[in-house]
């Protein structure tokens, strides 16, 4: 069965990491049903992205930095392109990392306590540095994402024992409102799902797994399934989120309560075990599409053990363990690593919709004229949003 799941489930897994939890359950907690419109949105938007770099790789057997570079003849433009790409994947990838470590601290304080809380980070930073270090990741990743199916399966169940009002729910999905102090909750849900990095990633991850553009049927397949999938679930989390008190949530304690119905006071653990799992399978995806994109726009050897890349993955790694150790609450630097990903996104979707209209690379397997008008949407609605947030915190609009 392991050798059928395509790139698709490992794309999903990395969107479904722990700044999925925890955002989707602040959006329950806070907003109820009305911020699902937001997730069906992202899903959309993950899908038609996420095709387009599927595609991409396996036409061109190149990834998205590669084609981008290699479409680009001005030496000057070539530049500016590539800053912006190391700019947008590098910095985002880092503020993203601090959030799957913090996200995986909240696991351990679930299981062991907050006694010891300073020595999480550093001990999730070790233990990811060993694991890409050896190069023996995909063994235990494959682990990691039935920890995280797991976890999903179990707010699937809790969402349908909470007894969901499934008029509340159809209205979420299909009215889109943004009810007051939710646009930065909109963001980030859009972020966490629609993750710059992926398109990167999956364009590496499908030229691997598939060798023949006749396999492109089975490409979208698993794209569509996978995310889907994963969109399925980011819902179930807040519809379970619903069902919890309406307090503050600091902690994976507070986070567990949504499982409480179902697992009663065995919640806290599995709840820690789920998000300790998916905090290091991301924190180990994050460092590597980086270098990956690095290796990509500096023509390096396709080599995980070329010193070039590692230092990418380590400096990153590095400052996402560094990060958390400033008495920062993991809850917030979740919060801002989706956030600053929704920013990013239409960059790097702008780009992804240019490469995919050149003829000259993709041939007949270019964007399609309603491929091309969805993106656009896409990239105006991420815009919009992200602009109405940045006007927000300065205080020009309310």
């Amino acid at each position: 069965m392991l050798k059928k799941i395509g790139p698709g489930l490992l794309v999903a897994a990395a969107f479904i990491g722990p700044g999925t939890v925890t955002l989707c359950t602040l959006a329950g907690v806070a907003f109820g049903y009305e911020l699902l419109w937001a997730i069906l949105l992202s899903v959309l938007a993950t899908l038609v992205l996420q095709e387009m770099s599927a595609r991409l790789g396996l036409v061109t057997r190149k990834g998205l930095a590669e084609s981008i570079l290699l479409t680009i003849k001005t030496p000057w433009k070539k530049f500016l392109i590539l800053g912006l790409v190391l700019a947008a994947i590098v910095i985002g990838n880092t503020a993203y990392e601090a959030g799957n470590i913090g996200g995986a601290t909240l696991g351990l304080e679930a299981l062991f306590g907050e006694q010891y809380r300073s020595w999480y980070a550093w001990i999730i930073g070790i233990l990811a540095f060993i694991l890409l270090f050896r190069g023996s990741y995909k063994l235990l990743e494959k682990v990691f994402i039935s920890l995280v199916l797991l976890m999903s399966i179990s707010f699937l169940l809790t969402a349908i024992i909470t007894k969901p009002d499934i008029m509340g729910m159809l209205k979420g999905l299909f009215i889109p409102k943004l009810p007051e102090t939710s646009i930065l909750t909109v963001i980030g849900l859009i972020g966490t799902t629609v993750v710059p990095y992926n398109l990167f990633l999956h364009a590496n991850l499908v030229r691997e797994k598939w060798q023949n553009k006749e396999d492109l049927p089975l490409v979208r397949r698993d794209t569509l399934v996978s995310i889907g999938l994963g969109g399925f679930i980011s819902m179930a989390i807040i519809v379970t989120a619903v069902a919890i008190p309406g307090e503050q949530i600091t902690g994976a304690l507070d986070l567990a309560r949504g499982l409480e119905p179902l697992y009663g006071n065995a919640a806290r653990y599995f709840m820690g075990i789920g998000l300790f799992a998916a905090g290091v399978t991301s924190a180990i995806t994050a460092p590597l599409a980086a270098a990956y994109v690095a290796r990509s726009c500096f023509g390096w050897p396709a080599n995980l053990k070329e010193y070039r890349f590692r230092m990418v993955w380590m400096v990153i790694l590095f400052f996402g363990v560094v990060s958390l150790s400033f008495d920062v609450k993991p809850i917030e630097v979740i919060k801002f690593a989706q956030v600053t990903n929704g920013l990013l996104l239409p960059v790097v979707a702008a780009l992804m919709l240019w490469i995919l209209n050149q003829s000259n690379l993709l041939g007949r397997y270019t964007n399609r004229r309603w491929q091309n008008l969805i993106a656009i949407l896409i990239i105006i609605i991420v815009s919009l949003l992200g602009i109405k947030s940045i006007l927000g915190v300065f205080g020009i609009i309310g």
